[in-house]
């Protein structure tokens, strides 16, 4: 069971360092359920995209990881902070097991649902948010994150300009499953199609909210 305690000091670090380094304007905060399992489902097109939705949540989140970040000194690191690595090149049973614990034990997941960066558009899904959505049960809260790719600073070129505003805007928490309660392949198929069409809505709503393009 990847850490509580540390997904919390997880939070306060990131709180202070995205404040610290960027503007954030958060946006649909009290959508996401106050106690319970929830899955976080994130756009991704920069690397800060995790941290700062760690530093914006309400709640800690544990973020399922690509398990190439967890090098060096920065893997004991986010294994402290209750972060889970996971094998994208197969179907990592460990990433699974520790990731369905968080859901059991009432945590909140992040995931990338497009599996890399990219566009940020949703527009390519993994079918790893909707076995995890049908499989705990758990409600998906999809999450725009805007002003992070496309722009870099002049103090630090891998990153957004420092100071720059962000925009964090959390959508309407949704079931994935059609309340049949399968888990079949179809259903998991049919599931991931229906998150893309919320994801891609909540999107749309979110850059015409923040004014983003």
């Amino acid at each position: 069971m990847p850490s509580a305690r540390g997904a919390a000091v997880g939070r306060r670090i990131g709180l202070a360092l995205m404040h610290g380094l960027w503007r954030p304007r958060v946006l649909g905060a009290w959508r996401i359920p106050a106690t319970g399992p929830v899955i976080l489902a994130v756009n991704h097109t920069h690397a800060v995209d995790g941290p700062l939705l760690m530093g914006t949540a309400p709640r800690p989140v544990h973020f399922l990881i690509k398990k190439e970040a967890f090098v060096g000194p920065l893997a004991p690191f986010l294994h402290g902070i209750g972060q889970v690595a996971v094998d994208r090149t197969t179907a990592d049973r460990s990433a699974i097991t520790r990731a369905l614990a968080v859901l059991e034990h009432g945590g909140a997941l992040g995931i990338f649902p497009e599996g890399t960066r990219g566009e940020g558009d949703f527009a390519s899904l993994r079918s790893g948010l909707a076995y995890f959505a049908l499989r705990s049960g758990a409600p998906v809260v999809p999450v725009a994150v805007l002003g992070t790719a496309g722009t870099r600073g002049r103090a630090i070129p891998a990153l957004p300009p420092l100071r720059s505003r962000v925009d964090v805007v959390f959508g309407e928490p949704f079931e994935a499953g059609d309340g049949s309660g399968r888990r079949t392949r179809a259903a998991l198929d049919e599931a991931t199609v229906r998150i893309g069409k919320r994801l891609t809505a909540h999107l749309a709503d979110a850059r015409r909210t923040t004014g983003r393009d």
